[in-house]
C-alpha cells in the first residue's frame, strides 16, 4: 500500500469514515427493534447499519456516523449514491408522469433505453429487450424465452451460481442450501454441473487438461449419461461467480462453453446482473472473453438504484407471441430515464475508472497478502474483487469465522464490506470510487487484518 507522504496528501476529510458513536448507536438500535417487529426477518442483514443519507461512495447513518461504502448497495449504485445527474433525470421524469405501463402503452423512454442497450451489449446483430424490475426477473424471462424458442425441457446451470430467489431463478441457483431449503419441488429439468473453480479444484492448474476440464466434463459425462443435448434448452452461466466467491474462470472456459452451446443448438444465457454495467472494467464481463451470448440478463447497476431488469436477445430469438410474457412495472419511465443517464456516465468515464481503480486495488491487495497470512487469494476484475480468507494457504482451510469477524470490525471502523461464498470478502464499491478512497479502505482492512490475526 502506498505510503502517505506530505506531497501525496490524505483523502479529503469528507471521504474518510468518521465514527462518532460506536455502531450501532442508540438511534440505529431503536430502528432495528422497530424493523424486527414489522418486517420479514428472512432478509440477510449482516450488520446493523441504518442509513440516513448517502452521496457518492459515502454513507451516513442515523447516528451521524460516516462510512466508506465498498458494497454499492450490493453492486447496484454504479454511478454512486444519488449522482446529481441521475437525480435530475428522475425528478424531471417524475414531474411529467411516473407510470404508464409499457405492457399496454408506449412511451419514448423505453424505446430510447432499448436502443442504448442494443448499442452497448456484445454482438452486432439486431437485438430486442424485455424490461422488468430486477435481475431475478431478468433471469426468469431468459429462462422462459429459452424454453419457448427451443421447445426443449432441460436446462444446465452451475454449482455455486446465484441467479435469484423467485422459483425459476431459484431453481437455477446453486449457491447456498438455505436459499433452497423447504421450497422443493423446484422447477424440474435443471441440472447443476461444476463451475470452473480452479481455486478449489483438487488438481489445480497442474492438471494437464485443467483449462478445458470443466467444459469437457459436460460433453463427455453429462451429455452422455444424464442430459441428452438435444433436450437441453439453455446453458445459463455467470461470467464471474459473484455470490459463489468471486470466481474468475480460466480464459478458455467461456469460449468453449459458448462453442458447446452452438454445437448442440443450445441457448447460451449469460447472467450479467452483478458483472454488467461497467463493474468489471468493461461494459459487460463477457467482453473480457470475446463471447457473444444469445441472451443477456441485466439488473443491479443498470438504473443507479431504481428497480430495473433487462433481458436482451437477438431480434430473431426474442420473437415470441404477444402475451407470452409481460410485466406491469417493467421499464418504468422514471427508471428508464435513470438508466439512460447511467449508461451515458458509464461510457464517458466510469467503466474506465472501474478498470483503473480496480487494478490499483488488486495491486495493493497483493501487497497486503504478503503481510497477512489470512489472505489466501486475491481475485476479480475491475471493481468486483474477492479476498479469500484461509487459515492455511497450502491446505486452503477456510477461515469462515475470521472472514465474518473482519466484516464486522471493518463496519465498526467505517468501512462497509460484504462476504461472498463461505470465506471471501467482496469488494464492489461504486464505480465513482477514487484511488484515494480505495487507499482509505486498504488502510482500514490492513488494520483489521492485523487485529484479527493477533487474536
Amino acid at each position: 500500500m502506498p505510503k502517505r507522504s506530505a506531497a501525496h496528501g490524505r483523502p479529503p476529510v469528507s471521504s474518510r469514515p468518521l465514527i462518532k458513536t460506536v455502531p450501532p448507536g442508540p438511534k440505529a438500535r431503536a430502528w432495528v427493534r422497530r424493523d424486527e417487529a414489522v418486517l420479514s426477518q428472512s432478509a440477510t442483514r449482516i450488520y446493523p447499519l441504518v442509513v440516513e443519507k448517502a452521496r457518492g461512495a459515502t454513507v451516513e447513518d442515523v447516528d451521524g456516523n460516516r462510512y466508506l461504502d465498498f458494497t454499492a448497495g450490493i453492486a447496484v449504485v454504479a454511478t454512486g449514491h444519488s449522482h446529481p445527474q441521475v437525480v435530475k433525470a428522475i425528478s424531471r421524469q417524475a414531474s411529467r408522469f411516473i407510470h404508464m405501463s409499457g405492457t399496454d402503452f408506449y412511451y419514448p423512454a423505453q424505446v430510447k433505453l432499448a436502443e442504448a442497450i442494443e448499442r452497448v451489449t456484445p454482438g452486432k446483430v439486431p437485438k430486442r429487450t424485455f424490461f422488468s424490475n430486477s435481475g431475478t426477473e431478468a433471469v426468469e424471462a431468459a429462462f422462459k424465452l429459452a424454453r419457448y424458442k427451443t421447445r426443449r425441457p432441460l436446462t444446465l446451470a452451475f454449482q455455486g451460481a446465484f441467479h435469484g430467489r423467485t422459483m425459476g431463478a431459484l431453481s437455477l441457483t446453486g449457491s447456498k442450501a438455505v436459499q433452497r431449503r423447504h421450497f422443493s419441488p423446484l422447477i424440474p429439468g435443471v441440472t447443476h454441473v461444476p463451475y470452473a473453480n480452479c481455486y478449489r479444484c483438487p488438481y489445480g492448474l497442474t492438471h494437464p487438461s485443467c483449462r478445458m476440464h470443466c467444459v469437457t466434463v459436460i460433453r463427455d459425462v453429462y451429455f452422455k449419461t444424464l442430459l441428452p443435448p438435444e433436450d437441453v434448452a439453455a446453458i445459463i452461466v455467470e461470467p464471474i461467480q459473484g455470490e459463489g466467491g468471486v470466481i474468475v474462470p480460466p480464459p478458455e472456459f467461456h469460449p468453449m462453453l459458448a462453442a458447446l452451446a452452438r454445437e448442440f443448438g443450445i441457448v447460451y444465457v449469460v447472467d450479467e446482473v452483478q458483472t454488467g454495467m461497467g463493474r468489471t472494467g468493461k461494459m459487460f464481463a463477457s467482453e473480457h472473453w470475446g463471447v457473444e451470448p444469445d441472451i443477456i440478463a441485466i439488473g443491479k447497476g443498470i438504473a443507479s438504484g431504481l428497480p430495473m431488469g433487462a433481458t436482451v436477445a437477438s431480434a430473431e430469438l426474442m420473437n415470441w407471441q404477444a402475451g407470452a410474457h409481460a410485466n406491469t412495472f417493467g421499464g418504468n419511465p422514471v427508471a428508464c430515464e435513470a438508466a439512460l443517464v447511467t449508461i451515458e456516465l458509464l461510457e464517458k468515464k466510469l467503466v474506465a475508472n472501474a478498470a483503473s481503480v480496480g487494478a490499483h486495488l488488486r495491486r495493493e491487495l497483493e501487497k497486503l497478502k504478503t503481510r497477512h497470512r489470512l489472505i489466501g487469494d486475491v481475485r476479480g476484475l475491475g471493481l468486483l474483487i474477492g479476498i479469500e480468507c484461509v487459515r492455511d494457504r497450502d491446505t486452503k482451510e477456510m477461515a469462515i469465522q475470521e472472514r465474518n469477524d473482519i466484516v464486522q470490525r471493518c463496519f465498526r471502523k467505517g468501512l462497509l464490506l460484504l462476504g461472498a461464498g463461505q470465506n471471501v470478502l467482496r469488494m464492489a464499491p461504486p464505480l465513482v470510487i477514487t484511488k484515494r478512497e480505495a487507499d482509505v479502505a486498504l488502510e482500514i482492512l490492513d488494520a483489521v487484518l492485523t487485529d484479527v490475526e493477533g487474536r
